[in-house]
């Protein structure tokens, strides 16, 4: 009876709110998604109900606990990004983890695919119901998934997704037109003709790497706009500084560029460069809002920043498995991030 009361009570609510249940569900645990407006009608509504939900009591009376894996990179020297997407996962778990969820976490290192392997056997020799995933290895995590599909283990992917393939879910943005974006803001920076450098820093980078799939955006821009610019790609697979950069200089030392675009975060390592060198005559794009990118962007050195919201990405991607399984709620196959643009004069205001 209680829960069927409860039930009449969202229900009441949202015919109330002239919204769906999902939403109201949205409200009452606090989470992101809808607007203040509409908030604020229902929480007008709940006050005006005295409506109390009981969802720890009913958690407690099913008894069932739904066990979720997180693999994801680990936090580097090299880049800090993999920190915000952790910190939006651990926001959500501190929301849900009364209600019958257990979040195990595991970490493997971008730059060595056999650590995913080791990480991805242990989730499958334990017992899971969902698994938070970051894909950075193409044919790793496809077996991966495919195991974990014969298991019948859910998964919900973020920051990149697999062709396909049909995971519970895919959070994070559309990397095609991520890289479009670039392109279109290079026509801001340098007049067309100019010669521009696509610049991919990674020691993995398979033709479905999500890196390849940003510089394919960016190029179409320039072939859309039949742009007379010249656009090359360089790959550096050895992602320390002193590489990273040796192999840079010695592709300016014979090439004209006008403007690099960095497919990642690694951005602040070329602006570093740049900096230490006196380049000043080269437009510089990349991605994320990260401290050592920011440094760099406030210095005019880098130029745009475009941003997709990691710590947002972590953050639905574990309400995407307690919203299905505990929630029992349809899930959108596809969750598109926002391709932000960062400047010196916007960063301040910007939340990840």
């Amino acid at each position: 009876m209680q829960k069927n009361n409860e039930l009449s009570g969202v229900k009441e609510i949202a015919r109330r709110a002239n919204v769906s249940i999902a939403t109201v569900d949205r409200v009452i645990h606090n989470r992101t998604g809808v607007s203040a407006k509409t908030k604020e009608k229902i929480e007008a509504i709940i006050k005006e109900m005295d409506y109390k939900p009981n969802l720890l009591a009913r958690s407690l009376a099913s008894r069932k606990v739904f066990r979720f894996a997180v693999l994801i990179p680990r936090e580097s020297a090299e880049t800090e990004y993999w920190k915000a997407p952790l910190e939006g996962i651990n926001k959500a778990w501190a929301e849900i983890r009364m209600y019958g969820v257990e979040v195990v976490f595991f970490h493997y290192e971008l730059n060595d695919r056999q650590t995913f392997n080791n990480e991805a056997n242990k989730i499958l020799k334990d017992s899971f119901h969902g698994i938070l995933l970051a894909p950075s290895f193409i044919s790793e995590a496809l077996e991966f998934f495919y195991k974990c599909e014969a298991k019948k283990i859910k998964c919900v992917f973020i920051n990149s997704d697999i062709s396909n393939v049909s995971p519970l879910s895919y959070i994070g943005p559309d990397l095609f037109q991520s890289g479009k974006l670039a392109g279109n803001l290079s026509k801001y920076l340098i007049p067309d003709g100019g010669n521009i450098l696509i610049f991919n820093v990674s020691r993995e980078l398979g033709a479905e790497h999500h890196l390849l799939k940003k510089a394919t955006g960016f190029k179409s821009y320039f072939e859309e706009n039949n742009s007379s610019s010249t656009v090359n790609m360089l790959t550096v697979h050895r992602t320390d500084y002193d590489s990273v950069m040796a192999e840079l200089a010695a592709y300016l030392k014979d090439s004209t560029v006008d403007l690099l675009f960095v497919t990642n975060s690694r951005v602040s390592t070329v602006a570093k460069y740049f900096e230490t060198n006196n380049i000043t005559n080269i437009k510089l794009i990349g991605y994320d809002y990260l401290t050592r990118n920011i440094e760099y962007l406030e210095k005019g050195i880098i130029d745009f920043l475009i941003c997709q919201k990691p710590i947002e990405q972590g953050y639905k991607g574990l309400l995407t498995l307690y919203d299905y399984f505990v929630e029992s709620e349809k899930i959108d196959k596809v969750q598109l991030m926002p391709i932000d643009i960062l400047t010196k004069e916007n960063y301040k205001y910007y939340k990840n």
